[in-house]
């Protein structure tokens, strides 16, 4: 067991999620994960946020969620406007599982500059 020294008054030390204890996703990881987020038939969306704020439950969405989007290519090119649009916020890619009525994934797939 390793102990995380992650801490509010340090904003580079924050963990946000599983994936965040990992290194950072390369291109091919975060087109592994669109790809099984639309073969599992949820509806892509992209969120971001300033990384002081990521603890927070509000994140900005990042235009409407793609409602029966497949093109993986679409979703990510989707997550690249939004990083050119804030270039220093961090990136999330979400799933809405249309049956549960909920979020079927969530995760950072760009990281923004730490304060």
């Amino acid at each position: 067991m390793q102990d995380y020294t992650s801490r509010l008054s340090d904003p580079a030390s924050r963990k946000f999620e599983t994936f965040s204890y990992l290194p950072a996703m390369t291109e091919a990881e975060i087109r592994k994960q669109v790809e099984y987020l639309v073969k599992k038939g949820w509806n892509p969306a992209i969120e971001h946020t300033e990384p002081q704020y990521l603890m927070d439950s509000y994140w900005y969405m990042w235009k409407l969620p793609m409602f029966g989007e497949t093109d993986v290519d679409k979703v990510l090119a989707e997550a690249e406007a939004c990083r050119k649009a804030n270039p220093e916020n961090h990136i999330r890619l979400v799933g809405y599982n249309n049956f549960n009525q909920s979020q079927g994934t969530s995760m950072v797939i760009l990281r923004g500059k730490t304060v």
